[in-house]
């Protein structure tokens, strides 16, 4: 197994900067979730590990070694696609074996191999069926198998469940989850899709425009943000975001007036708060009153979004609570749960 470290990696195209200056100490065995939106360089930073993009400055290291000069085959890194990358002419077995015969492995060793892999993720029964014989979630695991089969020191994943649906996306975090806790092997895993990131992770490392905004565990990064854009990027739905200001230490936007949230005064702030720290009740019962914009049910809880002025608030309220659109509620904040952010450098203001 192996750590992966990145030394002042710059990777640019032109004058673009894709990745800027990264320093990045991946530990051995960890599950490090590389989150963010398209275009903020966590694609290229693990095309970067596995020799499919050079860095423009930097070294990257795996392990002991330094690997900017070396081959992607060199490198001993498996990856795991978006689109799967399966041979369709090619039976499931011969799709998870393809690695080893490509490096001269012995057959009836390579076919222990391949046996392994198959019961790792539960696919024995369908070996030898080709891909459009199998489900995305089939398929899916027949790419995985194919990367454990000969057990990297790195594995890379690239968005791999995106193209599943909801169900099966559930399905398949727990496949990985499990995977990852029994074998142990160092894991670079990319997406866009925050609650894949909050349920895999070890760390989270929160980019964007090519930097790291924010790294560390998922509870941290939930409860604990450093600046706006990780605040609004992790959650879903996503934090309250409301511009105003501070008032004899109260928060004031138009006519939301919510006291006790800081000390002093002080113009442009953004205060936010989680839907599930807003409490919702009748008219007259909160903070502030607000007019209802829209009401959704998730199954566990309503979701009520409010509006007052141009500022709207979305608010998790009990599965039992009813309201009508265009009726008017109130609302209050759980004080000890807002965060400030100054709304110029968009970095968290600690009181």
């Amino acid at each position: 197994m192996a750590n992966i470290s990145f030394r002042g990696v710059t990777k640019r195209w032109g004058a673009f900067v894709g990745v800027h200056e990264l320093h990045l100490e991946v530990a051995d065995q960890e599950f490090l979730v590389l989150l963010g939106p398209s275009g903020c360089g966590k694609t290229t930073t693990m095309r970067m590990v596995a020799g499919l993009e050079d860095p423009s400055e930097g070294e990257i290291w795996i392990g002991e070694d330094v690997v900017n000069d070396m081959s992607p085959r060199e490198r001993d890194v498996a990856m795991v696609f978006q689109n799967y990358g399966l041979y369709p002419h090619m039976t499931v077995r011969d799709n998870i074996g393809y690695p080893l015969k490509v490096r001269g492995t012995p057959k009836a060793e390579a076919k222990a191999m391949i046996q392994a892999a198959a019961e790792k993720v539960e696919l024995v029964p369908f070996l030898d069926r080709k891909p459009a014989a199998l489900s995305g979630g089939q398929r899916q695991r027949v790419a995985l198998a194919r990367s454990l089969v000969r057990t990297p020191r790195v594995f890379l994943m690239d968005e791999p469940l995106s193209n599943l649906d909801a169900k099966l996306r559930v399905t398949m975090r727990a496949e990985l989850k499990h995977l990852h806790h029994e074998l142990r092997v160092t894991t670079i895993y990319v997406t866009h899709d925050q609650m894949e990131a909050m349920t895999l992770a070890t760390r989270v490392a929160v980019m964007n425009k090519g930097i790291i905004q924010q790294l560390d565990a998922p509870e941290v990064i939930y409860n604990d943000p450093a600046n706006l854009f990780v605040a609004g990027f992790i959650g879903s739905p996503s934090m309250n975001l409301v511009e105003g200001r501070l008032e004899n230490g109260g928060f004031h936007a138009g006519l939301i007036a919510v006291p006790g949230v800081g000390g002093g005064n002080r113009e442009n702030i953004v205060l936010g708060i989680r839907p599930e720290d807003v409490t919702v009740g009748a008219p007259g019962s909160g903070q502030f009153d607000m007019e209802v914009y829209t009401v959704e049910l998730t199954g566990e809880s309503i979701l009520v979004t409010a509006r007052a002025g141009k500022t709207q608030l979305t608010a998790h309220a009990d599965r039992h609570f009813r309201c009508e659109i265009g009726e008017r509620v109130g609302m209050s904040f759980d004080v000890a749960r807002t965060y400030l952010f100054d709304a110029k450098s968009e970095e968290r203001i600690r009181l």
